[in-house]
């Protein structure tokens, strides 16, 4: 076997010998170490830092042409979305800047593996659960600082810097990325990393026993070794419990929906009372919760470069959908503006170049769907306060005690 120029610890776990091999995600040597040690037959199985849904991004880019939009839209997974495309790219600024893509040594793994028969096992937990964990762990106003952050790095046109590619080359993308929040925040650390080290520790004490191998190479960031190895040697706990508790999402917070569905009440209160009074105070109050949240919320369509009808929708949508916190206008002119512009085959195919510049946001039909949702559920959300206040104005005028 090749003498080894990336970290790496040989622990054995029962009958299996595990190799962990701590590999730079933007760095051509990593890439020939894993080539090179796959065909030295040494090993029988590889496992690589990818869940199910990265290793179709990574191994398959036109696996985006098959999200159903509808689907994202209704089951409000528009942001989780989102998030996923700003990660993406930041991995096109790599490749553009550096003329690699990260995790070309774990493509490198899979496709040597596949030339040679040998099984693929996937350890890491999936995206979408870790995002999940991590939005779990936070306050409202941390989510909401480290969703505009992540926007705000997506579409920057500086180049990476010396100090990312040195992240780079002891962590993965996922720890780069959320870099500038996690580097000193716990309630983030923990979700994005200390949890996938022992997921992966897991992972790999039982993947090879179901997949039958004795010998198997796990292709790691550098800064998941010290991790993935002492879960692999202290922690006894059976794996399947593990991974069970680490794919766990936590329930939400009671607070945000007892306040939501407290400003509702609020806000009909406050017509009752209205009408109560007079007629045309009743009527005052309606009208004006209709222009302020409903033209907010199409103000917001319109800066999204949505359809007329889109924002029309809006306007219409977001006074009745403020009043039940369980549908968002977002829902709405999503869906609007997806029947009115359906995305090309074209436009699912440079998704992933378009969002890395303000203009592909704009121009292309799938992004322009996310940002006609952003806009107006926002839109909708200020329009919502700013409208409650004026009501309560109106009738403390009155003279509500």
């Amino acid at each position: 076997m090749p003498e080894s120029i990336e970290p790496k610890r040989e622990i054995a776990v029962a009958d299996v010998r595990l190799t962990l091999l701590g590999t730079a995600h933007v760095s051509r040597a990593s890439e020939e170490e894993v080539r090179a040690l796959l065909q030295s037959g040494d090993y029988d199985a590889v496992a690589v830092e990818l869940c199910r849904s990265r290793f179709s991004a990574l191994m398959d880019p036109k696996s985006l042409s098959e999200m159903d939009l509808f689907s994202v839209i209704r089951q409000r997974r528009v942001y989780m979305v989102v998030a996923n495309l700003a990660l993406s790219a930041y991995q096109q600024r790599l490749a553009d800047q550096f003329g690699i893509e990260p995790g070309a040594e774990q493509r490198a793994a899979v496709r040597v593996a596949k030339e040679m028969g040998l099984p693929v096992l996937l350890i890491d937990r999936e995206i979408g659960v870790t995002l999940k964990r991590i939005s779990a762990n936070l306050g409202w106003w941390k989510r909401y600082t480290l969703f505009t952050g992540l926007l705000a790095a997506m579409l920057t046109s500086e180049k990476v810097s010396e100090e990312e590619i040195e992240r780079l080359k002891e962590g993965d993308v996922l720890e780069t990325t959320f870099a500038e929040f996690a580097h000193d925040r716990r309630d983030l650390f923990v979700p994005l990393i200390e949890e996938r080290d022992r997921y992966m520790a897991a992972k790999l004490r039982s993947e090879p026993a179901r997949a039958g191998v004795k010998r198997v190479l796990a292709v790691v960031g550098a800064g998941h070794l010290k991790g993935i190895a002492e879960a692999l040697e202290t922690d006894a706990t059976d794996p399947a419990a593990v991974t069970r508790a680490l794919e766990e999402i936590p329930p939400p917070s009671r607070w945000p929906r007892i306040l939501s569905w407290g400003l509702v009440a609020l806000i009909l209160g406050g017509f009752a009372f209205g009408f109560s009074q007079s007629t045309s105070l009743g009527w005052g109050l309606v009208a004006a919760w209709v222009l302020i949240n409903g033209g907010l919320s199409a103000l917001g369509a319109l800066l999204a470069g949505g359809h007329p009808l889109t924002v029309v929708a809006a306007f219409l949508a977001a006074p009745l959908t403020s009043l039940n916190p369980t549908i968002g206008a977002g829902m709405v002119t999503g869906a609007v503006e997806l029947s009115m512009r359906k995305p090309r085959v074209s436009d699912f195919g440079r998704l992933r170049l378009d969002v890395v510049t303000l203009r592909g946001w704009w121009h292309n039909r799938v992004a322009r769907v996310f940002l006609v949702f952003l806009f107006s559920t926002l839109g909708s959300g200020i329009g919502t306060y700013v409208a409650g206040f004026h009501i309560v104005d109106q009738l403390f005028r009155v003279g509500v005690p």
